[in-house]
């Protein structure tokens, strides 16, 4: 059983501990700092994918941005048992429009049948985009029949895979700004340490509430996007 204690010891306990985590979250911010300057895999094949309006192609899944957050969700053909773990990192998603207004599409994709999809998504109250990958696209991409996340990015030389991760990679990507700092241009904000062409603007002030965002537009220009590949 933990100690009791006056209320001074209390507080200087709490001081300890938090020092510890104020020092986390720094790395954690040099850990993203060093991600957004990973270098990038040109996405040489076409894949392709199926959701209830019909076949598309990778780029098809950006919706016209030019980052895009992709999660392997394990469901099968005629799952009798979806993966649990799976569909709770499912019901972390946050908002979309806090995704939308960074330039940033999540979409989901597994190997069932899209209309099957679509029925897991009813029972699950889900919103997300949920494809089916109908090709090799989870296998060339370190999915090999589990579960993980890919991320990808846009640009004038074609699509760039920027990041991958699995297992205890996804455990804490259930906030809109853990989702944005695994993402090439993070969450574009001046206090940020991004790679020179990332384009960013004043902390806080794009923040909206989530049926806000089409009235007042926050995003950084997309024409500000990154030209080229990183050598």
């Amino acid at each position: 059983m933990n100690r009791i204690v006056d209320e001074a010891e209390w507080m200087e306990a709490h001081a300890r501990q938090l020092a510890q985590e104020k020092a986390a979250t720094e790395a954690l911010d040099r850990i993203a700092a060093d991600r957004r300057r990973l270098p990038w895999l040109r996405v040489k094949t076409d894949y392709r994918f199926t959701g209830p309006a019909g076949d598309t192609d990778l780029e098809g899944l950006f919706e016209g941005r030019s980052q895009l957050i992709v999660y392997h969700h394990m469901l099968k053909p005629a799952d009798p048992a979806p993966c649990a773990g799976c569909s709770m990192f499912g019901d972390h998603i946050p908002h979309l429009a806090h995704l939308n207004a960074r330039d940033v599409t999540l979409a989901f994709v597994a190997r069932a049948p899209s209309p099957e999809i679509e029925r897991y998504k009813r029972r699950m109250g889900w919103s997300m985009p949920f494809y089916q990958s109908i090709d090799s696209f989870g296998d060339d991409f370190g999915i090999d029949r589990g579960f993980g996340l890919n991320v990808f990015l846009r640009t004038d030389d074609g699509i760039m895979r920027t990041y991958y991760t699995s297992y205890r990679g996804v455990e804490t990507l259930g906030t809109p700004m853990a989702l944005l700092d695994i993402t090439p241009y993070g969450r574009q904000e001046t206090w940020q340490d991004a790679p020179e062409g990332v384009p960013q603007d004043a902390p806080y002030q794009w923040w909206r509430r989530h049926d806000e965002y089409d009235a007042q537009p926050s995003a950084p220009s997309a024409a500000r996007r990154l030209a080229r590949a990183q050598a």
